[in-house]
């Protein structure tokens, strides 16, 4: 037994020395592939795990409430979505640092599924775009099971509505949950689910809608070049230049704060 719990420890001390702590909040700093490999082990144990996608809106808003705070720091995994924060990781020394945004875990993590056997389920969005993904779903992965697709209504569920879909989706037998919900609702919904959905659970946002075709992807040099929100931008305007506009120079001051001003870069 003292065996087991020493390599417990070992396990928590090492997942705790591969993450970065960026204006608050601990972000892994491994590249995408081992990422990925450490989703579909949870995958393949049916463990109920906590993925969330971070860009700087989402690390901006943790700032702001500690609530959705202490959701990211319990979070069993939180990559680094957004080109600024793998900048950010990089001048504080973690060179290793890699994008590992969601489009690319969503498809990679298909991808790996597919060979694994392991079956997926989707939630969130429009019954329209889901449609859209499970069609072209199969299409790029033929062998990958769908195990369920659920849309829930917009407004706040009850208390029987969200065990109905806890059971369903426990039901399908999936190991991943892909969520898109949009931030901060889909990262507060996997927290309350932890330990109820035996799963890996992952925040994906607008993947659900850049997949099915409804919106377009940023083009590859304005992903690597930090552009992409421009991009996204140019597309919902209305929806997005508030929440752009109000979290990206914040986020600027922070970084640069901590980088020139806070030099313990050591890691978390």
């Amino acid at each position: 037994m003292l065996h087991f719990f020493e390599n417990k420890h070992i396990l928590a001390c090492k997942f705790r020395m591969h993450t970065r702590n960026l204006i608050g909040t601990p972000v892994y700093v491994e590249p995408f592939d081992e990422q990925i490999k450490l989703i579909v082990t949870w995958a393949k144990n049916c463990q109920s795990k906590v993925v969330c996608v971070a860009n700087t809106h989402m690390l901006i808003e943790a700032r702001r409430d500690s609530q959705f705070a202490n959701v990211l720091n319990q979070a069993d995994l939180v990559t680094p979505d957004g080109v600024p924060l793998v900048w950010m990781m990089k001048m504080m020394g973690a060179k290793q640092a890699q994008r590992v945004a969601g489009m690319d875990i969503f498809h990679s993590a298909c991808e790996q599924a597919s060979k694994a056997q392991i079956s997926i389920f989707l939630m969130g969005s429009t019954p329209e775009v889901l449609d859209k993904i499970s069609h072209r779903l199969k299409d790029d992965f033929p062998l990958l099971k769908i195990a369920g697709m659920e849309s829930p209504p917009f407004r706040p569920l009850g208390l029987t509505a969200d065990m109905d879909i806890t059971n369903t989706i426990n039901a399908s037998g999936a190991g991943i949950v892909f969520v898109a919900l949009g931030c901060p609702k889909q990262e507060q919904w996997m927290a309350l689910h932890r330990g109820k959905i035996h799963a890996v659970m992952i925040g994906v946002g607008a993947v659900f809608p850049i997949y099915a075709g409804e919106l377009k992807h940023a083009p590859k040099f304005m992903q690597n070049t930090g552009f992409e929100w421009l991009f996204r931008l140019s597309q919902e305007p209305q929806r997005l230049w508030k929440r752009y506009f109000s979290t990206i120079p914040i986020f600027i001051w922070l970084a640069l704060k901590q980088i020139y001003f806070e030099p313990n870069h050591s890691d978390d």
